[in-house]
């Protein structure tokens, strides 16, 4: 028998029984919809945490404190044990002398801000100039903190797109005077939205670090008498090197901090290597976990078609008997009903990555996340329904290409 007249049997016998066929390939058609959907949603949220990581700047190394002291049973309450000091950035200043663009200090508090009738809590950022080209941010109005500012302890400031937003409308804020903690600043800048992204100036103020140490950040800044940063920014020039320029400022550290040899180093080095790399491999994971849902769906899937290509081996058996009595071979039986659960797989499979491909492109219009649909997260999906459809098949194809003609023909 031709093996295109094994599919119009095999496409009439399915017709016969509309509803059970849709039913049958139900399964199927959820389980690569999910695995195509998920695919999507992962690669995308893998995308936009690169995307987000690289924006922060180029070949960026974050250099903060490490130790953390656990304050009871429950995970999570912990405190800092160690600090990092704005004189570890001014030995690293003086010690790091090749391969590198910048290296600026950071810290950090929050803070009511206030203008007019308008008051909110705000992370108040105190930084040098070099602070802008080391995290790529673009001024959209005015300017960034300058290095003039910072010698001259100026009460300056330079506001996140979200915060000039919420706080002066359609107002340009430049030239205006805010309150920040009481302490008045004159808004000398405005910065360019970079979105939900990581490390996103967008709901900071930036003031100079050296105004924040003195007339605002006080005692919260100091510790043993020494002030404070929360981060020590270091930009490199080469992303070859920065295995080379996070050893030294890591011998340079823990030669300041007087550590031993056996002792760990009470801070953190880390490159965007190390961020990409760990953020990656949570978001692999858990389209890994979502993805082996999905298969088990499609699992659940290919148990539905065994059983149902199973009662239709029975309710044939006759025209199995009958067929078989006017010279159809074991093969030609084995062949018809292997092509019926290959039909109700591909089938499933087609419709099931129409419908992924929806899902993915309806999450991507609604802004909740930038899906990225592959050629082979749809290949997969799809080789994998078809799988599922000879592996499940086979057996009651087996089982029809088995029975013996007389046999079937008595049967009742």
């Amino acid at each position: 028998m031709l093996f295109s007249e094994n599919i119009r049997i095999a496409l009439r016998a399915l017709r016969a029984n509309k509803m059970r066929s849709v039913l049958t390939i139900l399964g199927i058609v959820i389980g690569v919809a999910t695995v195509v959907a998920l695919l999507a949603i992962g690669n995308g949220a893998t995308a936009s945490i690169t995307s987000s990581i690289q924006s922060g700047g180029s070949n960026l190394l974050t250099i903060s404190p490490g130790r953390q002291q656990q304050m009871g049973p429950m995970a999570g309450q912990s405190r800092q044990i160690s600090h990092m000091y704005y004189s570890d950035y001014q030995l690293l200043e003086r010690g790091l002398k090749t391969n590198i663009t910048a290296i600026v200090p950071v810290y950090q508090s929050s803070y009511t801000i206030k203008f007019g009738d308008e008051s909110f809590n705000a992370n108040i950022v105190g930084v040098m100039e070099a602070h802008k080209d080391v995290r790529s941010f673009t001024v959209a109005e005015g300017r960034f903190v300058s290095d003039g500012d910072n010698k001259s302890q100026a009460l300056v400031a330079v506001l996140g797109d979200t915060v000039a937003h919420d706080l002066f409308g359609d107002l340009s804020p430049l030239g205006k005077t805010l309150s920040i903690n009481g302490i008045k600043f004159q808004v000398v800048g405005v910065l360019e939205s970079k979105g939900a992204s990581l490390g996103s100036p967008d709901d900071n103020v930036f003031v100079p670090i050296e105004t924040g140490y003195k007339k605002l950040f006080g005692e919260t800044a100091l510790y043993n008498n020494k002030k404070t940063v929360n981060n020590i920014l270091i930009s490199v020039d080469d992303t070859n090197a920065m295995d080379t320029v996070s050893a030294q400022a890591t011998y340079l550290l823990r030669r300041a901090h007087e550590l031993k040899p056996s002792e760990e180093a009470d801070f953190n080095v880390m490159s965007q290597a190390d961020t990409l790399s760990t953020l990656n491999s949570v978001t692999q994971t858990l389209t890994i976990f979502l993805g082996a849902i999905a298969g088990i769906s499609l699992l659940v899937g290919g148990i539905g078609i065994m059983n149902i290509m199973l009662v239709s081996v029975t309710e044939r058996t006759k025209e199995i008997g009958l067929r078989k009595a006017v010279g159809a071979t074991r093969n030609q039986i084995l062949t018809q009903f292997l092509i019926e659960t290959v039909t109700l797989s591909v089938l499933g499979g087609i419709i099931g990555i129409l419908l992924g491909v929806g899902i993915a492109l309806a999450f991507s219009v609604s802004g909740l996340i930038n899906s990225v649909i592959t050629a082979d997260a749809i290949l997969m999906a799809f080789f994998f329904a078809l799988a599922i459809g000879v592996f499940f098949g086979l057996y009651p194809a087996m089982r029809a290409a088995s029975l013996h003609p007389m046999v079937a023909l008595r049967y009742e």
